[in-house]
């Protein structure tokens, strides 16, 4: 494994020492970390971490190697701007493994890093907050530099660098996984509806729950007008994940208000914070986010408490859309915006990711409760 001196130097003048790897050059970006024991592949293949710096908080990362199957991006490509561990593992130990990490980052060109005091960098962000950052192995002073330049992350259109160019049809299965999953996912359903996803930065996992839930699933672009929508005749339709600032995409807004009403609606993260920007809300920007696959969520309608995995930084104000929709779950860790339900308009939505990949699978009845309310239309 490489051992060349790096540097990952933040907007406020700190740097963490550290050890070069992957791709050799500099890259920028927002610096934030994700909880959890396991799923870094699925974390560097998740749209929604586009534009970001990811810091794994488990101290040995690449010990299981990387697989073909645990692909979360469509082009099955990783999408975070950069990588950042503790320990990055000199042995891959894994009948599934097809590649090390550290080939995998070089071969896509992702810059990333190790040696890096992950806990302290941790405990840094959650106490300042997250900010811009550059990792390289140039000097500490002009990567702080590179690091103060780069583009805010309030306000940045991330969706458009990852959303596809044209429609698709989405027909892979939760496969061999299906039978570990609950409440009806143990095998593919017959497709009894038609669904159309906007894909702002789908997960294919997201995209699999609604396949097996008996969903037969089309994929459009971000900018695909509400009218073209309706033209395909759908039976609901799904706001997907996404990377990014939703303020920053008035255009899916404005498709999402022309939807309401005329066809069921789910949404998941992104899709969770453009409904409610369409319904009049408004979102604002977490300290740190919530990253990670052990967070816990309390549904308000049944009173349970989900463990979750989630990947945002911005998150939707409650208070304005008060009489407006009615909130479903909150997080437990600080009372934010976890779901809501407009059931005037047939609409629901969740901050979390109830798909996982990686991450607990307490959440899947949600993929039920869409089909539910097609059923009902």
């Amino acid at each position: 494994m490489s051992k060349r001196k790096a540097y990952l130097a933040l907007a406020d003048g700190t740097v963490f020492p550290g050890c070069a790897h992957g791709k050799d050059g500099t890259t920028t970006g927002e610096v934030v970390f994700t909880t959890g024991m396991t799923g870094y592949q699925e974390v560097l293949t998740d749209p929604s971490f586009t534009g970001q710096l990811v810091t794994m908080t488990a101290p040995q990362i690449g010990n299981t190697g990387i697989n073909a199957e645990d692909q979360e991006s469509v082009d099955s490509r990783p999408q975070v701007a950069g990588f950042i561990m503790r320990d990055a593992s000199p042995v891959v130990s894994n009948w599934r493994s097809q590649e090390s990490l550290d080939e995998y980052l070089s071969r896509y060109g992702v810059v990333a890093i190790s040696d890096v005091d992950t806990r302290r960098l941790t405990r840094y962000l959650r106490d300042k907050g997250s900010q811009n950052g550059a990792i390289g192995t140039e000097d500490p002073a002009t990567l702080v530099d590179r690091a103060k330049a780069a583009p805010d992350m309030n306000g940045l259109d991330l969706v458009s660098l990852v959303t596809p160019k044209k429609a698709y049809e989405f027909k892979e299965s939760l496969g061999e996984w299906a039978s570990e999953m609950k409440d009806g996912h143990g095998s593919a359903r017959r497709a009894d509806y038609k669904v159309v996803a906007i894909d702002y930065g789908a997960k294919r996992n997201i995209l699999r729950c609604l396949h097996d839930s008996g969903c037969q699933v089309t994929a459009v672009p971000a900018n695909t007008s509400a009218q073209d929508i309706l033209a395909m005749n759908p039976d609901g339709v799904f706001l997907s994940s996404g990377p990014g600032d939703p303020a920053a995409l008035p255009y899916a807004v404005k498709t999402i208000q022309e939807l309401l009403g005329k066809k069921p609606i789910f949404g998941i993260c992104l899709g969770h914070q453009l409904l409610a920007r369409a319904l009049g809300g408004t979102t604002y920007t977490l300290k740190f986010g919530h990253r990670g696959l052990n967070q816990p969520v309390k549904d308000l309608i049944s009173g349970k408490v989900e463990i979750t995995l989630q990947n945002h930084g911005f998150v939707v104000d409650l208070d304005s859309l008060k009489g407006i929709a009615e909130s479903t779950h909150v997080h437990l860790n600080d009372g934010s915006s976890e779901g809501l339900e407009a059931k005037a308009h047939k609409a629901f939505s969740v901050q979390y990711h109830p798909e996982a990949a990686a991450g607990p699978h307490d959440a899947l009845y949600l993929f039920d409760r869409f089909r539910k309310l097609m059923d009902a239309r």
